[in-house]
């Protein structure tokens, strides 16, 4: 997903977690999803939680950091969101 000046929530929510699926098993941290998705750190814990609660990614907490993760659901998610967002392009 593209970084624009001016995105909508889903876009947000799309940049979040693309930036999880790029983490792969091992997971990210919040400031590295902050800076790759050009976001606030509280903003990015608030968008997170959000996503967590629709089972799109996996929060764990280590001794210093708290990292996300994409499930299963989220990767279809994003192929899916993928799929639309060429549809509406063409």
């Amino acid at each position: 997903m593209s970084k624009q000046q001016y995105r909508s929530e889903m876009g947000i929510m799309g940049d979040i977690l693309d930036v999880a699926m790029e983490g792969g098993r091992q997971g990210t941290i919040v400031s590295a999803i902050s800076r790759r998705a050009n976001l606030s750190h509280y903003a990015v814990i608030e968008k997170c939680e959000k996503l967590s609660s629709a089972g799109l990614v996996e929060s764990v907490r280590t001794d210093k950091n708290r990292l996300y993760t994409i499930t299963e659901k989220g990767l279809q998610f994003v192929q899916e969101f993928r799929r639309f967002q060429s549809v509406l392009d063409s």
